[in-house]
């Protein structure tokens, strides 16, 4: 069985997830900041992604983010240039 993901933030840390969770403009960087708080404050990375958002999200989507904050911090919440879908057209 897998470890239980732990996150232990600093004060700074916790307080710019929680501004990111508040004020951020983008809804898919406020989402991760609400994941990865609940992560800190000791519920499951399981529990947050079937119970713990507004949307069920697959497991691996919030381990995901999980390891690329912890690997490069807020940054790592970004969505990256190259994701998503490519256009059908171009001029």
């Amino acid at each position: 069985m897998p470890k239980p993901l732990e996150l232990n933030l600093t004060p700074e840390e916790r307080k710019a997830l929680e501004k990111l969770q508040n004020h951020d403009s983008k809804p898919y960087m406020r989402e991760r900041a609400s994941a990865l708080l609940k992560i800190s404050n000791g519920l499951s990375g399981r529990n947050v992604a079937l119970n713990g958002l507004n949307k069920n999200r697959a497991l691996n989507t919030v381990y995901g983010w999980f390891h690329r904050y912890k690997k490069e911090g807020i940054k790592g919440l970004k969505v990256r240039p190259g994701r998503g879908r490519k256009p059908s057209f171009s001029p």
